[in-house]
């Protein structure tokens, strides 16, 4: 059975990184039919953020990416988080030292940094790699500190067949003996994931490219242990416009900001598929349903993926217009208002006025701003609608009293009505719905017109025309 995973530290807002690399760890569970679990790494006790994991719990679940076994669905190969399983780390690291796969380490951090520097910053020798068991075991018995290090090969090379690479070969004279269990009696990733993955039943690790260099530590762990390797994947990182790595001085990494600014979860998942992903259709817009029908892991490619914020509005825009109903996105987009403090009724002029906005945002975060005038009679005038207003005021007065002489104000009515106005005039249509935008809108940018009008009514459209012709008097 495939089984994968994700084991992201609850150390800050939860990254988009991890719905990233959360995402092809489903699809690759889902399509084998077996199981994706969530496992939290919290044995760097000194980075933990209080809250940060329930966020993470939060993130996959607003995601749609449910996982099968985790701390907060339980398993049978809980407990899912790494600080609850400090006993069997330590029962694993005392195997590795009796079948000399590891060594105690009891320098001192000062002479660690003699050593290194003496090194010149390269691998050093660890003097207490030489030490005789019998003598570990006393000086520990004594309660003298250490920690407990992979006892490296010295000889020979070490080989990661990561399934989306040529074999990489590592030198094991350039491999260091990296420290598996801390003073602390906590584990490092390096036995803590190893240990994990194994006995989870994890068979395909995927994860970032940047632990490509700490995958020969874990090949030798197998190897110690005597367990059979996963099947690796290393997937390409996500980066900035300028093939940086992505960071959050130069982008948005946490997926609560994209929450916030009302990105659709399922635009959001598309959008991180193509980022390491080609549809073998070529198609740029599709769901986590077809993704699971068609996904081939094959058909990762290893080109570094540009997180382009615009992008993603783009296929966000995609998900608004066309892929989901305007009956859809206006319950998505009344319970965002809602839960932003923007209480409006749900009623039929709401669903009027998010059919008419729906071409002109990308985001729910945009909506609120470029509507206000649909909400109060008190909204702003812009500078370029208040010379707009200037310019017309001859014309305003007359306009009102065209208006308010209309049968009805259906959009075929008012459009043949201020056409024909405008004719009468001698005017082009312009200048007459831009001045009459900027009265009834306070903008020169709005919906369109006639559709406007209808959705306003007669009675607030002739009130908005005499405000209007207030701010004229008073400048």
């Amino acid at each position: 059975m495939v089984v994968t995973r994700i084991a992201p530290s609850p150390t800050g807002d939860p990254h988009v990184g991890t719905a990233y690399i959360g995402l092809f760890n489903y699809l690759v569970a889902r399509q084998g039919g077996g199981k994706f679990i969530l496992r939290i790494e919290d044995t760097d006790r000194t980075r933990l953020v209080p809250g940060a994991e329930d966020r993470i719990f939060s993130m996959m679940h607003w995601l749609g990416l449910s996982p099968d076994e985790s701390p907060e669905v339980g398993g049978p190969s809980g407990p899912y988080r790494q600080s609850e399983r400090y006993d069997l780390y330590q029962e694993y690291a005392r195997k590795l030292l009796d079948s000399g796969h590891a060594y105690r380490a009891f320098e001192t951090p000062e002479q660690l940094s003699a050593l290194r520097e003496a090194a010149g910053g390269g691998i050093f020798a660890v003097p207490s790699r030489e030490l005789a068991r019998e003598e570990s075991d006393a000086r520990a018995a004594a309660g003298e500190s250490f920690v407990i290090r992979l006892k490296v090969p010295r000889a020979g090379e070490t080989v990661v067949r990561d399934r989306l690479r040529d074999p990489i070969v590592f030198r094991n004279a350039e491999i260091d003996d990296k420290v598996l269990l801390k003073s602390d009696g906590f584990p490092t990733y390096h036995l803590a994931n190893v240990v994990d993955d194994h006995l989870m039943g994890v068979t395909h690790v995927i994860r970032a490219e940047e632990w490509i260099t700490s995958t020969p530590i874990h090949v030798l762990l197998y190897a110690a242990f005597g367990w059979n390797e996963p099947q690796w994947y290393h997937m390409p990182l996500l980066r900035n416009n300028d093939k940086t790595k992505i960071s959050k001085r130069k982008n948005h990494t946490s997926a609560e900001w994209y929450r916030a600014q009302g990105f659709f979860p399922e635009a959001m998942l598309n959008f991180l598929a193509t980022m390491g992903w080609t549809h073998p259709e070529g198609k740029e817009i599709f769901d986590l349903e077809e993704m699971q029908r068609v996904f081939d892991i094959g058909r990762i490619t290893l080109g570094g993926p540009i997180f382009d914020l615009e992008r993603l509005k783009w296929v966000n825009g995609k998900y608004m217009r066309e892929v989901f109903s305007p009956e859809e996105v206006s319950a998505r987009l009344h319970a965002y208002l809602e839960e932003h403090g923007h209480h409006v009724p749900q009623d039929a002029y709401f669903q009027q006025v998010v059919r008419m906005m729906i071409p002109r945002i990308e985001v729910f975060s945009e909506f609120w701003d470029k509507s206000t005038y649909f909400w109060t009679e008190d909204y702003p005038f812009n500078d370029k609608a208040k010379k707009l207003l200037e310019d017309a005021r001859d014309l305003l007065p007359e306009l009102r009293t065209a208006l308010g002489s209309a049968p009805d104000f259906a959009p075929a009515t008012t459009e043949a009505l201020l056409r024909g106005f405008a004719e009468t005039k001698g005017l082009k249509p312009g200048k007459v719905m831009q001045p009459l935008r900027a009265a009834v809108a306070g903008t020169s940018e709005s919906p369109g017109m006639f559709e406007m009008l209808e959705a306003l009514g007669r009675e607030r459209v002739l009130a908005r025309l005499d405000r209007a012709l207030g701010v004229v008097g008073a400048q």
